[in-house]
């Protein structure tokens, strides 16, 4: 196969991840077909921040919190079933007292008139109000939405909630009143399908009719303001709307996967690409000019001593091998890493082939919290191959390490975050009873997956070096300042955060404004790019160090590719402190602590990658060289 053909085929590949990750998704759930007149329910989802300018706030809330005083369904409320992906991502679904029933439409429904809101719930609701807050809701698994024009493409697409009130005269306004527009389908054996679902909110001041028991909906533009004073009546009332669409059911979801500026993810790629490619010139250029003729010198076989006299990285022949400081730590961190690397990856490739799409509400939480349990066995049978390799024999305390130092620390942080949570009555607090069920889950799938892996590990043969080292250790002379090890480890760590930043802005923009993230062709490629910078950098400043005869490689590899985790938690200060306008130590608590969560897990998934790279490249130079 020529160069050519193999650059089409590859570029093929890429096109057909890209529209892949455009396209197609497989539906969360069958096609609902609905009869003239039948009822479509809507349930109500939490409320979040959904501003789209700045954040000022991460915390959510129940949509029946009792000090919002929205209407309640006469038949009292009605939790609706969820998967473990959706609680944890702060999901709490009900049953509303909203009327929607198919082809029917109707105007001016009274929902309730609340009781009189006290004056501490009024500034409550206010409050809300300024920072922005959105209602979201579901009907036939679409959640409402409202339209917005994308201004680079022009193009219209949904956006999901809607807001929970406006500011007027810069005084907050409640949203009272809403205009649900359902889109549908008309099938050809005469029943309909739900494919749309906008909301326009707007605030009204009602009048009401003597007993409270109908609105007077008029067109007079005045909203409706609380005034705190402790006698505040809210009328809440809403019109349905039935738009004939010619949008087929499995298409409508597209209008919500709809991805901004393209043009700024395909930069972010070739920017990738780019560093990769100058990295991998780098190595080829090691590899094949100083290598090979270090290789060829060292292996000559000539009377002149000189020519057989050593130097640069084959001084270190005898100490390049030698177990690392705190052996058992390392090799659990790598192990760890490993169990995120096959985790994220095999997460991405579902979610490319569609069957983590959001149109099955939770999948994607569910998938990583199950391929995290299954691929403990993998952060077992690293840490166990490693731990052996350096010559560790307190093989009880790493598997028991391994098996609970990484996630009892991610659990323990999640937990001291949860009590933030439900100290400011927010609905994201994770229920007790979840908790339960993940510690259940690690019990009884990754724990005992771990303990075989690590067992399976120890009872291989122990990974020979190829080359011995020697009973004293070489001392290493003075280095370059770039060359110590704090200033080459935050010079390492760069090149990786600078392949993954342009696409971390979207993925924190998906996270911190409650917005779908649909661009997974790009970041399955952009992570491919991140695995393969981590590897290529490695490689590099290990071979630098050991040209100067310094031989401790094991932490400085961890480190040198782990310091991305550390530039993504600067990264995610710098966003704090210029898209968010968060006011309150909560909600900078919790976000700082989920930062730290995430940058902790991509240090892990990026060190593991360096370390194994700098073991493999290590391991194939010094196995090419004769030593006496």
């Amino acid at each position: 196969m020529t160069l050519r053909e193999k650059l089409a085929r590859h570029v093929f590949v890429l096109a057909l991840l890209f529209g892949l990750s455009q396209a197609f998704y497989l539906p969360g759930v069958a096609p609902h077909d609905y009869a003239d007149g039948e009822e479509v329910p809507l349930y109500v989802n939490s409320l979040t921040p959904m501003s789209n300018s700045q954040v000022k706030s991460v915390i959510s809330y129940d949509y029946y919190f009792e000090r919002l005083h929205f209407c309640q369904p006469k038949e009292g409320l009605q939790k609706q079933a969820e998967s473990l992906g959706s609680i944890l991502f702060g999901d709490r679904i009900f049953t509303s007292p909203f009327q929607l029933n198919m082809g029917r439409p109707s105007k001016c429904n009274l929902l309730c008139v609340t009781d009189k809101i006290p004056s501490q719930d009024a500034e409550f609701i206010n409050e809300l109000i300024t920072d922005g807050y959105g209602i979201n809701g579901i009907v036939d698994g679409l959640p409402l939405s409202y339209d917005v024009k994308d201004e680079h493409t022009g193009e219209t697409f949904s956006r999901i909630g809607f807001e929970l009130g406006t500011l007027a005269d810069r005084k907050p306004a409640l949203n009272n009143h809403l205009v649900i527009d359902v889109r549908f389908h008309k099938r050809p054996d005469g029943k309909n399908r739900v494919v749309g679902v906008l909301v326009y909110p707007s605030s009204k001041d009602h009048t009401l009719t003597a007993g409270e028991t109908k609105a007077v909906c008029d067109d007079k533009d005045v909203s409706f303001h609380l005034k705190g004073d402790g006698n505040d009546k809210v009328a809440y009332t809403y019109d349905v709307v039935w738009t004939a669409s010619n949008t087929a059911w499995a298409t409508r979801w597209d209008s919500y996967l709809h991805i901004l500026d393209p043009s700024i993810h395909w930069f972010s790629l070739v920017n990738s690409i780019v560093i990769v490619l100058f990295l991998t010139g780098m190595v080829a250029m090691i590899l094949l000019r100083a290598l090979h003729k270090d290789i060829s010198r060292y292996n000559a076989i000539e009377a002149q001593e000189d020519v057989q006299e050593d130097y640069g990285w084959k001084l270190v022949h005898g100490d390049v091998f030698r177990p690392p400081t705190r052996p058992m730590l390392l090799s659990v961190l790598v192990g760890s890493g490993s169990q995120l690397i096959a985790m994220t990856g095999l997460t991405l490739v579902f979610a490319i082939l569609g069957f983590l799409s959001p149109s099955n509400r939770g999948s994607l939480g569910t998938m990583m919290v199950i391929f995290f349990m299954v691929f403990s066995c993998i952060s077992g049978f690293t840490s166990a191959r490693i731990y052996k390799m350096n010559g560790g024999e307190a093989w009880k305390v790493n598997i028991l390490m391994s098996a609970t130092l990484f996630p009892g620390v991610i659990m323990g942080g999640l937990i001291g975050l949860n009590f933030f949570l439900i100290g400011s009555d927010s609905s994201g607090a994770v229920p007790f009873g979840t908790m339960l069920a993940l510690l259940g889950l690690w019990a009884l799938i990754a724990l005992p997956l771990n303990v075989a892996g690590s067992y399976i590990g120890f009872r291989k043969p122990r990974i020979e070096h190829p080359v011995r080292t020697n009973q004293i250790p070489r001392q290493i002379p003075d280095q370059p300042v770039y060359l110590k090890s704090v200033p080459s480890i935050l010079m390492g760590g760069i090149l990786p955060f600078c392949a993954i930043f342009i696409e971390l802005y979207f993925v924190m923009n998906s996270i911190w404004f409650h917005r779908i993230y649909y661009g997974i062709g790009f970041l399955f490629l952009v992570f491919g790019v991140l695995l393969l910078t981590c590897a290529q950098v490695t490689v590099l400043m290990c071979y630098f160090h050991l040209c100067n005869e310094d031989y401790h490689w094991s932490w400085r590899a961890f480190l040198t590719s782990g310091a991305c985790g550390l530039y993504v938690y600067l990264y995610s200060i710098l966003y704090y402190l210029t898209k968010l306008e968060i006011n309150t130590l909560t909600s900078t608590i919790l976000y700082l602590g989920y930062s730290a969560i995430i940058s902790v897990l991509l240090a892990l998934l990026t060190g593991a990658t360096g370390y194994m790279a700098c073991l493999f490249f290590l391991r194939k130079i010094f196995s090419s060289i004769k030593v006496d």
